[in-house]
């Protein structure tokens, strides 16, 4: 199986050093696959492409330093598809941030994780001030309560594993130099109301934050064989095609309309049977709208998007 890093290779080295504005991205950020032992990932199929060993870590293995490198963050804003809120966006305020350990049925040493990071009252409270002056309803969250109806029976505050489990990779497991603050993505799951949720913090690029909003283009647990390009079918090949097509086209106006149209795509169902991981295409979108938009890495359901270059 190759893991195309040739082109990330590439793709990493031509992102912009802009830390006056620093671009929006979309990640994938994988599954708890991605931290499992690497003597029981080993065995190809989906656990070795999602795997320790596999293509997407290897990517968020570079992915992590060259943004440090290139902005210099002064912080990170955060969206995951393991995260939403109906009608009010919540953000972490958390001194230093818990994990939640959100997934069931994995070895015990997946519930050991650990990534010690911190938060940044004043930067969470700035990114709640811009959801109201959008005209959207936020407040901060803290520890001492439960993060919200994420429904998926998962209680507690922390990052969820589509923050915490890629960032050790990206970032190691002791990350304290750079506070981290996470917000939810509208439960309604609509791409219009979630691109408005990145478009209401995209001044924050201008401020020295890196934005990064995760999921993944292919994701559908009903049918394991839409996670690897060894076993995905002609309609899950087709959809990610119709991806990069979108990304690829060059008006502001017609990219938009394009990326809105591909949740009618016919292979979009066979992907996603629910809208969640792909949601977070559109934040990233929002808070990049207006500039180029470069393919970082463009592997089968682990394509991740850099906006606003």
């Amino acid at each position: 199986m190759s893991d195309n890093s040739s082109n990330w290779h590439r793709a990493l080295e031509s992102l912009p050093s802009t830390p006056e504005k620093i671009p929006a991205f979309f990640f994938a950020h994988g599954a708890p696959m991605l931290a499992f032992p690497a003597g029981e990932s080993s065995n190809g199929g989906m656990i070795g492409y999602h795997g320790p060993s596999g293509p997407l870590a290897k990517f968020l293995k570079e992915f992590g330093p060259t943004l440090l490198k290139k902005y210099s963050p002064k912080g990170i804003v955060v969206f995951s598809a393991h995260w939403e809120t109906h009608d009010e966006r919540l953000v972490t305020d958390y001194p230093e941030n818990p994990l939640l350990m959100d997934y069931y049925g994995f070895p015990p040493e997946l519930y050991q994780l650990k990534f010690k990071s911190k938060g940044d009252s004043k930067l969470a409270q700035h990114v709640v001030d811009l959801y109201k002056k959008a005209g959207q309803k936020a407040r901060t969250t803290t520890v001492l309560e439960k993060r919200g109806e994420d429904g998926r029976g998962f209680s507690g505050p922390g990052l969820d594993h589509g923050v915490f489990v890629p960032f050790r990779i990206m970032f190691g497991e002791e990350f304290m130099d750079i506070p981290i603050v996470q917000v939810s993505i509208d439960s309604s799951l609509d791409p219009e109301k979630n691109w408005e949720l990145g478009k209401a913090v995209a001044q924050l690029r201008e401020e020295g934050i890196l934005i990064l909003s995760g999921g993944l283009t292919a994701h559908n647990l009903r049918d394991r064989t839409s996670f690897s390009p060894d076993t995905a079918r002609a309609v899950h090949k087709e959809f990610d095609e119709a991806i990069h097509k979108a990304i690829a086209v060059e008006s502001d106006a017609e990219r938009k309309q394009q990326l809105f149209g591909l949740v009618r795509h016919p292979g979009f169902r066979a992907s996603h049977p629910r809208e969640d991981h792909f949601v977070p295409l559109y934040v990233a979108a929002g808070a990049g709208e207006g500039g180029r938009v470069l393919t970082v890495v463009d592997l089968y359901g682990l394509a991740s998007f850099a906006f606003g270059i």
